[in-house]
């Protein structure tokens, strides 16, 4: 870390600059500051307003997942993002760990697609963002789970099933995928702790993923259909999508169905019902 509480002061010069509307959040009645509450931040970025509090008063450490969401959450671009690294004593982005960062274009193309249902994983498969409709859509709110509920790839082969489901073919089709590219992942990003760990693990609890891991994973087209299981609609039946983003490594996956079809009709349905959202998890110091 750096002398003095340089990343807190820092923290709270971003909070005070970013305004609800660029973080897209909604804003109600007359507000004191121009910036985020601390409230708003710690709900975008999963923690809460007395631990926004400590980081400011320069009193803890944040995790670097909860640096990246920050980051995220305060939309900071590149040069801003490498210099956050930097204040909380973290290696960059690029040293050989897994990018998180969303790009200034990746994001604008999140806030566009409103009426489609998007989230956006990371190079291990970790959901990083999402929109308001894939929260409605997965029935999750803002916050899809903590740790590794948030990895698709431990999701799929070892953790509780989610709201996805695939044939048996189409499931095979798709482990293969997540194995090649965690894969690459471990060969591009080899200093990463995090990626290293959750690829140990899939390994020592998961047959399934042992083997292709061991044997030969090839990633097949990033397109296929779905049903998503929505608490109060019912299953939707979708096309699901995965576009590949340079800038930053990044998925985006997407929902849609034919125009005009009762599936489009069920998906739009379910992307305006309001999930409950579940509770932040605060991060040790």
């Amino acid at each position: 870390m750096l002398e003095s509480n340089n990343f807190g002061a820092m923290l709270r010069q971003w909070r005070d600059r970013t305004s609800p509307e660029q973080a897209g959040v909604q804003s109600i009645g007359r507000r004191r500051v121009p910036g985020l509450r601390r409230e708003e931040l710690g709900r975008l970025a999963g923690v809460s307003a007395d631990y926004i509090k400590r980081l400011e008063q320069g009193q803890g450490h944040p995790s670097r997942e909860v640096l990246e969401a920050l980051a995220r959450a305060l939309r900071l671009g590149r040069d801003d993002y490498e210099y956050f690294c930097v204040l909380a004593g973290y290696s960059l982005a690029g040293d050989g760990y897994v990018p998180q960062h969303i790009g200034g274009g990746a994001l604008r193309l999140l806030d566009r697609l409103t009426d489609v249902p998007v989230c956006v994983c990371d190079a291990a498969w970790t959901v990083i963002a999402w929109n308001s409709s894939w929260g409605s859509v997965m029935g999750c709110g803002p916050e899809p789970g903590p740790g590794r509920e948030r990895n698709v790839a431990w999701r799929l082969f070892v953790g509780t099933p989610g709201s996805i489901f695939r044939s048996s073919g189409r499931t095979a089709h798709f482990e293969s995928t997540v194995v090649a590219d965690l894969r690459r992942a471990v060969i591009r990003y080899p200093a990463d702790a995090r990626l290293s760990t959750l690829v140990g693990d899939l390994i020592a609890a998961s047959s399934r993923f042992r083997s292709l891991w061991e044997g030969r994973a090839d990633a097949p087209a990033r397109e296929e259909r779905v049903s998503v299981r929505h608490p109060d609609v019912g299953d939707i039946v979708v096309d699901c999508d995965t576009l590949s983003i340079d800038d930053g490594d990044l998925r985006f996956i997407l929902f849609t169905a034919e125009p005009g079809s009762p599936q489009a009709q069920r998906l739009a349905l379910a992307g305006t019902v309001q999930a409950l959202p579940r509770s932040a998890h605060e991060p040790t110091d």
